[in-house]
């Protein structure tokens, strides 16, 4: 697996609109979320040029993962869209607190894999601690995320210390809830 990170501006054009076509094709075709697209292409307010992304490849450059990462000292899909997860605490804002969002490891190559196994999968681990490596090489001490309740699996599983924020909710008919990541030094 091949990973690359970097902000919008950093990234070829072509690779971002990899990244927005394997997004719809996860969030959209395979999990069903009820997301604006454009040409099945996922993207939001919050794929910004201050936008960091850690990319998975596979051998042959196909897009096997994604996640995005933003400083909650601007608009981020927690604070703007999913307040009600923090269970009335204030949602962070804060230079050295980050969002983990857009988090997939769907495989598409791989005929085994499902939008469920994707927590379970050595690209899930390997992404996961490249994402919360690149948030500390950018100055943060916690990851805030809004996730399927699956995370909690990948999160226990490679050691990563992790929390709730608030009991998980149905949203959209979806339970998803608000999750701290600790980022040790």
């Amino acid at each position: 697996m091949n990973v690359i990170a970097g902000k919008t501006d950093a990234l070829s054009n072509e690779l971002l609109n990899r990244v927005a076509v394997y997004r719809h094709k996860v969030f959209v075709e395979t999990l069903g979320w009820d997301l604006k697209t454009k040409n099945g292409e996922e993207l939001d307010q919050f794929d910004r040029p201050d936008t960091l992304y850690v990319i998975a490849q596979d051998s042959a450059g196909q897009v096997n993962g994604c996640a995005r990462l933003l400083p909650t000292s601007r608009p981020y899909l927690l604070g703007e869209v999913f307040p009600e997860l923090m269970n009335g605490l204030p949602v962070p804002c804060s230079d050295d607190v980050w969002e983990l969002s857009r988090f997939a490891t769907v495989d598409f190559s791989n005929r085994n894999t499902t939008a469920l196994s994707q927590f379970s999968s050595s690209i899930a681990a390997q992404l996961l601690h490249e994402s919360i490596a690149c948030a500390r090489a950018h100055g943060a001490k916690r990851l805030i995320t809004v996730s399927p309740i699956g995370i909690e699996r990948l999160l226990r599983r490679t050691g990563v210390h992790a929390h709730r924020a608030g009991p998980p909710m149905i949203i959209n008919g979806h339970p998803i809830f608000a999750c701290w990541i600790e980022i040790e030094p």
